[in-house]
């Protein structure tokens, strides 16, 4: 599977992945992730590159979101580690990628 594969298949199992991305301002990190979804930026409307989203569980500045544009991941690991959507959706999305997450599909 290719990374993409990878990142549908951990929302699909509701699975936290391990996201190894070069972040440009301080180069290669690897984060603990809450696969969130995939797609344009809702807050940019210019041209607006897909990009994969995600909630970063283990950042040294605390758990927040995470967008990434596909040309920077290096790798997306799938961990064993499951999560519940109710603890991290606190909101009525409006995801691009379908998914059997109940209430917070």
């Amino acid at each position: 599977m290719n990374n993409h594969e990878f990142f549908l298949h951990a929302i699909n199992e509701k699975k936290l992945v391990q996201v190894k991305f070069d972040s440009q301002e301080k180069g290669i990190i690897q984060r603990l992730c809450v696969p969130f979804d995939f797609g344009p930026w809702r807050r940019e409307m210019n041209p607006n590159p897909d990009r994969y989203h995600f909630y970063d569980l283990d950042s040294p500045d605390g758990k927040h979101n995470l967008s990434i544009l596909p040309e920077q991941i290096i790798s997306i690991d799938v961990t064993e580690q499951s999560f519940d959507p109710a603890v991290y959706i606190k909101w009525n999305p409006n995801w691009f990628i379908k998914r059997d997450w109940g209430i917070h599909s």
